[in-house]
């Protein structure tokens, strides 16, 4: 009986994987299958950027600012908005990876990640007593000293697939 207890991990870890290799072949299919010229494929690719184009448009950091509901809040509590709202703006997303490219799936993957790094860090420069309204100055400074923020970057990008995807649609 102790053998067995201790082959627990070992046997777990083997399912796991094989559940693993089960999804991936699934998601590998699913993706072959919509880049046949299936039209309704097409329809659900070019929904899948355009519910893409909306997240890279509400991740922006400018964008964000102007919508969180936490001014006259604390700073802190902002931060926490903020990053939820990333979240959760990304959560409702995740599923549109597999209508669209590996590499715009990364990209949409780097601009959450990037720009919740980008608000921790400005947070945390922050006096304790900061309010919402001094991380908001600290976020729209951050963003005029960028060339161009990530957001419209990734945007560009699922512009142009999308464009590719819509000359293909028969």
């Amino acid at each position: 009986m102790n053998e067995f207890l201790q082959n627990i991990p070992v046997i777990i870890l083997i399912i796991c994987l094989g559940g693993f290799t089960y999804l991936t072949k699934e998601v590998i299919a699913l993706r072959k299958y919509l880049k046949t010229a299936n039209p309704e494929s097409k329809k659900l690719q070019l929904l899948a950027y355009e519910r893409l184009a909306v997240f890279a448009e509400r991740a922006g950091l400018k964008n964000m600012i102007s919508s969180a509901e936490a001014h006259g809040e604390s700073a802190a509590i902002m931060h926490g908005v903020l990053i939820q709202n990333i979240k959760s703006e990304y959560d409702y997303n995740v599923s549109q990876q597999i209508y669209v490219s590996k590499e715009i799936w990364g990209a949409i993957v780097k601009l959450k990640d990037q720009n919740i790094y980008v608000i921790n860090q400005l947070a945390a420069m922050l006096p304790a007593q900061a309010n919402s309204l001094d991380l908001s100055k600290r976020i729209l400074e951050y963003t005029l000293t960028q060339q161009q923020e990530l957001n419209q970057i990734v945007l560009e990008a699922i512009q142009h697939e999308a464009k590719e995807a819509m000359q293909n649609v028969d």
